[in-house]
């Protein structure tokens, strides 16, 4: 039988050892029955009638995958209310500049796993829409609208300053896409991103930009730098359980939104990076890696990105299956 520690030696007597695993090492099966075979089914009997069609679909799933994942693991009170406190600690952490539970779920790989649902349900096309990655708990609202080929970079003198263009394109036809925003933050070369760092302006490293009628966008922001997500919190203590380091890959966050397209919420990653093939969060995907040229001869940068975004329409969406593509995306309102 294995051992589960549910709190930190270093923080008291308190400190448990909590023993679980299946009686004599052997999995319970159904026909055993060692626990009450009909409770499962009553909790999701429970259900009224008033429940969207959606809920009535996804519940009883989720219901029966915890409760056979509980009597499989044969889980006791005090695991389950370790568990509970920590994902409590989590919600006591979060506010508007810090969603600790979603970097839970992040260290899990949940939000991973669901945005490649998403994305492939979107389009299946042998050239389709660029790839998505998740949001991450460091996304704020309201970032500055930024005039075409402006800096995003305030406050600091000695980073890699970088110029990134490209064009965002239909990609179905390859047609330019006018009106398309793009709204970009990434962190200073300390790691940190400005609403974690007191020396930093507010939204500094962020801004939004919306293309013209060639599609075309430019900005000037860093080459980013590859840094330790929050470990201060329950997702710290999680990472700390799994004998698991912190460190995301180099990489700059993109939400990607145009009028009857759908949004794409992405990252791109610097292929220099180490941590590229160990992603606390699991977030790389190949076609996001980039590669960050020498630029010479412009006093604003030296380096350059060059990037196109593809994005795919809601009809073309809802062509390959997704329910939700019926509603119309509006730039500036730009997050799930």
């Amino acid at each position: 039988m294995e051992s589960l520690k549910l709190q930190d030696p270093a923080e008291g007597p308190d400190f448990q050892t909590i023993t679980n695993g299946a009686a004599n090492g052997v999995a319970q099966t159904k026909e055993d029955h060692r626990f009450n075979p009909n409770f499962t089914q009553a909790v999701i009997n429970a259900t009224g009638p008033g429940a969207s069609p959606r809920l009535k679909q996804v519940m009883p799933s989720l219901i029966k995958h915890m409760h056979d994942f509980c009597r499989e693991n044969e889980i006791t009170t005090e695991e389950f209310m370790a568990a509970v406190d920590l994902l409590n600690e989590a919600g006591r952490m979060s506010d508007d500049r810090r969603n600790e539970g979603q970097l839970f779920f992040d260290i899990l790989g949940v939000e991973s796993l669901v945005d490649e649902i998403t994305y492939k349900l979107a389009t299946d096309a042998k050239d389709g829409a660029t790839a998505s990655a998740v949001l991450g708990p460091f996304w704020r609202k309201h970032a500055p609208k930024r005039n075409m080929g402006e800096t995003i970079v305030f406050g600091i003198d000695d980073g890699d300053f970088t110029l990134m263009h490209g064009t965002v394109l239909d990609h179905t036809t390859g047609i330019p896409v006018e009106g398309a925003e793009l709204d970009v933050w990434h962190t200073a070369p300390n790691g940190l991103y400005e609403q974690q760092d007191p020396d930093q302006p507010d939204y500094n490293l962020r801004g939004r930009f919306t293309t013209g009628k060639d599609g075309k966008y430019q900005f000037v922001c860093l080459r980013p730098t590859s840094y330790p997500i929050p470990h201060d919190g329950a997702g710290g203590k999680l990472l700390k359980l799994l004998d698991r380091h912190p460190m995301r890959p180099a990489h700059i966050h993109f939400i990607v939104t145009a009028p009857g397209y759908k949004p794409i919420v992405t990252q791109i990653f610097d292929r220099r990076d180490p941590h590229l093939t160990d992603d606390a969060v699991f977030a790389v995907k190949d076609s996001l890696v980039v590669d960050f040229a020498p630029l010479e001869g412009n006093p604003k940068a030296q380096f350059e990105l060059s990037y196109d975004f593809k994005l795919a329409s809601y009809e073309g969406s809802k062509r390959n299956g997704v329910e939700a593509a019926t509603a119309t995306s509006t730039a500036g309102d730009s997050a799930p």
